[in-house]
C-alpha cells in the first residue's frame, strides 16, 4: 500500500503528499486534479516495495471532505500493481481518512472475503501543528497481519513529521514506527522503522513550464536498510 500488505515503501511522493494527508482548507467549490509521479523506487514506510515505478493519482475535494484515487504500476514484472481508494475529511490542521489498498498479487478485485481478499482498510487520524504533524495508522480490516499469537494485529504504524527550508529548499524530516508486533510490518514490538529526509525543489523547463524534482533519503533500523529515491511530478 503505498501504505500496504506490505507495501511499506514511501513512495517519493510521499515526500509531498502522504506525510500530511488532506491537510486542505475547506473549499467552497467542488476542486479536482489529476497527477502522475515518476520514481526512481518505491519505498514506504521504510519497506522496499519496488524499482522504478509510475504512480497516478486523481482526486476530488468539497467543503474539507476529499475523495482520492492513487495507483503504482512498477516497470518490472516481478513488481505488484497497486490500486488506493482514501475518503478523507480535514479541518483546519485536523484530518480523517480511511483508505482501501489492494495489490493485484492476491484474489481478484471484488473478493472481500475475511480470509480471501488482497484488500487492508486503514484508517488515519491526525493532526499538523504546522511546526509538526502527527499522523496514526491502524488496519482495521480487510488482509491485515497478525501479532505473536497468532491473532490479528491490528497494525498500526505513527508517523511524526517536521517541514523547514534551508539553502532555497523545502524538506521534510519524518520518523515511523510501529507501537506492537505485526508480520504486516515485520515488526516484532515498537520498533522505529522510517527515518527520512527529503527535499523538493522547482525545476524550470521554460518560462512558464516547470516540473517538481523530489529525493529522499530513508532509513530503516529495524531491518538495517538505506535507500535514497529521486522522482518527478507530472
Amino acid at each position: 500500500m503505498k501504505t500496504r500488505s506490505m507495501k511499506l515503501g514511501v513512495i517519493a511522493s510521499a515526500l509531498l503528499s502522504m506525510a500530511m494527508p488532506f491537510t486542505a482548507k475547506a473549499q467552497d467549490k467542488v476542486e479536482a486534479s489529476v497527477g502522475a509521479d515518476l520514481v526512481s523506487g518505491y519505498i514506504w514506510r521504510g519497506q522496499d516495495l519496488g524499482g522504478v515505478s509510475l504512480q497516478p493519482s486523481a482526486s476530488v475535494a468539497y467543503k474539507g471532505f476529499s475523495l482520492e484515487a492513487w495507483g503504482s504500476v512498477g516497470f518490472e514484472s516481478k513488481d505488484d500493481k497497486e490500486l488506493d481508494l482514501t475518503l478523507g475529511y480535514s479541518t483546519g490542521g485536523f484530518s480523517v481518512s480511511v483508505t482501501d489498498y489492494w495489490f493485484n498479487g492476491g484474489p481478484g478485485y471484488f473478493h472481500y472475503g475475511a480470509r480471501n481478499t488482497a484488500h487492508v482498510f486503514e484508517g488515519q487520524i491526525g493532526y499538523d501543528f504546522g511546526l509538526l504533524a502527527i499522523n496514526w495508522y491502524t488496519n482495521f480490516a480487510g488482509a491485515d497481519g497478525v501479532n505473536k499469537e497468532g491473532d490479528r494485529a491490528y497494525s498500526s504504524y505513527l508517523s511524526l513529521v517536521a517541514p523547514f527550508s534551508l539553502g532555497g529548499l523545502d524538506w521534510t524530516a519524518e520518523i515511523g514506527a510501529t507501537p506492537w508486533a505485526t508480520d504486516f510490518y515485520g515488526s516484532n514490538g515498537f520498533a522505529v522503522c522510517d527515518v527520512s529526509l527529503g527535499a523538493n525543489k522547482e525545476i524550470k523547463i521554460t518560462d512558464s513550464f516547470s516540473l517538481p524534482l523530489f529525493v529522499k533519503a530513508t532509513w530503516n533500523p529495524r531491518t538495517e536498510g538505506a535507500y535514497f529515491v529521486a522522482g518527478l511530478s507530472f
